[in-house]
């Protein structure tokens, strides 16, 4: 080294100050929103139902949340919280299906990807189904298209409106053509419904695919839909390799569909719960007897062996 390196490496030891320790900042103390970037301060974002206060980006919510936002504090009651698959087909890919099952229920403290019950919405009753693409994305299997079933029969039987929240990017593969009858058991019930003269309103939020979209998602009598939310039913690289030509930037977006007819109303999660109270209200059906022909023979007592 030489004599003149010596000396500036000197000059910058002595004008670097002491470097100061950065403080801690506690995890989860701020969130960066996903679309603008701006750092937001987690307990802002949560009373402002996880969207974003600068740019309106709908962050994702657990279904345990949504059901916070929605219904009614003290009215929640929950059904069929223990069903849980059996893996009927034994499927194992990088591991047994039985392995990542146990392995989600783990991670977010639910047995599958929906969570039922019945509550009050602004003190209407309502029946309310919340997909969680947490647990699998979402994924529609047996045990959630039971559930759901379930709860529309239930809805039925007890003649009050219905709201499925859904999030999904489309049927279980693991459970091959058994997940894939939940489509038609689904439709089924929710025709019967219909013939009630019943509401019921899908919430499609972001992503809803696959199989839920060509389901019990698209069969609502009004169809809501949260801002750009991914409703989609194929991917999208799969109908531009099978129509051999460039799909808009805004394909497959809430705001897209809802201009091809497919969605009736976009709405923000933050007026979400007041809007559906006023369409629920706004359809409030004749007091009447539903007809025992409306429902399986077998539905009284499967009510009375879950309560």
């Amino acid at each position: 080294m030489s004599l003149f390196d010596w000396f500036a490496n000197r000059r910058k030891e002595t004008a670097l100050a002491p470097m100061q320790p950065e403080r801690e900042i506690a995890d989860g103390l701020w969130t960066k929103c996903e679309a603008c970037g701006v750092m937001i301060y987690s307990k802002d974002l949560h009373s402002h139902q996880l969207v974003c206060p600068e740019c309106g980006h709908h962050h994702r919510v657990s279904s345990s949340e949504r059901i916070q936002q929605l219904i009614d504090p003290h009215t929640w009651r929950p059904l069929d919280e223990n069903l849980v698959s059996c893996d009927p087909l034994q499927f194992k890919d990088r591991k047994p299906y039985s392995d990542r099952l146990r392995e989600y229920q783990e991670k977010t403290g639910l047995k599958d990807a929906v969570q039922t019950g019945l509550g009050q919405l602004e003190g209407l009753p309502v029946a309310l189904g919340v997909m969680d693409f947490a647990f699998m994305g979402g994924s529609m299997g047996s045990v959630v298209g039971e559930k759901i079933t379930r709860l529309i029969e239930r809805a039925t039987w007890e003649h009050i409106p219905l709201v499925i929240v859904c999030a999904s990017g489309g049927a279980r593969m693991q459970e091959g053509m058994l997940s894939l009858m939940q489509m038609a058991k689904t439709a089924a019930a929710l025709e019967r419904h219909r013939s009630a003269g019943l509401l019921y309103i899908p919430v499609l939020t972001h992503p809803t695919a696959g199989g839920v979209t060509a389901s019990f998602a698209m069969l609502g009598d009004i169809i809501i839909a949260e801002p750009k939310a991914t409703i989609a039913f194929a991917g999208r690289r799969v109908i531009e390799q099978t129509l051999r030509e460039k799909l808009p930037d805004d394909f497959q977006t809430a705001e897209f569909v809802q201009k091809c007819g497919f969605v009736d109303v976009i709405v923000p999660r933050t007026q979400l719960k007041s809007t559906l109270a006023q369409l629920i209200r706004l359809h409030q059906p004749v007091a009447s007897q539903v007809s025992s022909t409306l429902l399986p023979k077998s539905f009284p007592l499967m009510a009375m062996a879950e309560e």
